[in-house]
């Protein structure tokens, strides 16, 4: 019984041994992924920012600029793109949206971005694009992969319509989270002026028919989550300058926008809390259940060893009858 036991115990062992490594380099890849119908939204301040009124073309000094982002899962896009594409894809419809100290709409941008569920690798589609204008990109947005790196991504910046290098400048603690510190510098770049103004009748075609241009730079900082890839949060110093044309009259630029954005302190804690519970099912892939079961397979496999020793040890001489003593004849 001993080594039948011993035997049932040892194909446990060798079944949960060779299950840890599977858990972690088969099934997490494979199941973590990022949902196709998440929606997630933002909200980022700018207090005492610099902001042009477009009534007068004079830039002025304002309370607060808000920026509202919302990210909405296109189910039904991703799902007519996995066809073709043959993997699983995730559509974020996103909107950028910044509002003056009134309230009322400064710009507003749209984009469909369109990436690989589980590495977050951009995937061309139909569809790509910011504010109407169909766009190619490479590196990430947003969100980071999956155990996130010590090392530099390559990240694509929505208004310049370009990808640049964001640097990973450390490791730091942020309210209770080991979190790693990118930070992305784009130089001052020539880009396009959003379709939607806040004056009636004002459009791209007729500001760049004065010949007027717009300028933008930022220095883009996140603290990201390494295990879920999750931003918990994100600064920009941001510029913007419109220059040069008729529209500006006698003079070579104005500041359009101008403020060092934070994300607002309600949305850092739901951020945080929401990033915590995620981080748990990323360490029950990556870390609990392979480490778990390569621990009971090892004590599986001790035990099994004990039980065939315990087979296989001698039980000893066995005990000899007493002979009664012969009676003596008389």
């Amino acid at each position: 019984m001993r080594r039948k036991a011993g035997l049932v115990l040892l194909a446990l062992a060798v079944f949960f041994a060779a299950l840890s490594p599977l858990l972690r380099w088969y099934a997490f890849p494979r199941l973590a992924k990022v949902p196709a119908h998440q929606y997630q939204d933002m909200v980022l301040e700018a207090e005492n920012a610099t902001l042009l009124d477009y009534g007068t073309m004079r830039a002025r000094t304002v309370p607060k600029v808000t920026i509202v982002q919302t990210l909405k899962g296109n189910v039904e896009a991703s799902e007519r793109i996995e066809e073709s594409a043959g993997r699983d894809v995730v559509v974020w419809d996103g909107l950028s949206y910044v509002a003056g100290p009134d309230g009322k709409m400064v710009s507003k941008i749209p984009e469909r971005y369109i990436f690989d569920a589980h590495t977050q690798e951009p995937v061309h589609a139909t569809g790509e694009m910011v504010d109407g204008d169909p766009v190619r990109r490479e590196g990430i947005e947003f969100k980071w992969p999956f155990l996130t790196e010590k090392r530099d991504y390559e990240y694509f910046d929505a208004q310049a319509r370009v990808t640049a290098p964001i640097h990973y400048r450390g490791t730091q603690d942020f309210r209770g989270l080991e979190v790693y510190y990118f930070e992305q510098t784009i130089p001052w770049t020539k880009v396009r002026i959003p379709k939607t103004l806040p004056v009636e009748g004002l459009t791209p075609e007729s500001v760049a028919g004065t010949g007027t241009t717009r300028w933008y730079t930022t220095v883009r900082k996140f603290w990201v989550e390494p295990l879920t890839g999750a931003p918990v949060y994100g600064e920009e110093l941001h510029k913007e300058e419109l220059r040069g044309g008729t529209l500006l009259g006698d003079r070579d630029k104005v500041t359009a926008f101008a403020g060092h954005v934070k994300m607002r302190k309600d949305y850092i804690t739901h951020t945080v809390d929401l990033v915590k519970s995620q981080r748990l099912l990323i360490l029950l892939m990556t870390s609990y259940l392979p480490w778990g079961s390569l621990t009971l397979g090892v004590l599986l496999l001790a035990l099994a060893l004990y039980l065939e020793a315990r087979s296989r040890r001698p039980s000893g001489p066995a005990p000899t009858e007493s002979e009664e003593p012969s009676p003596v004849s008389a």
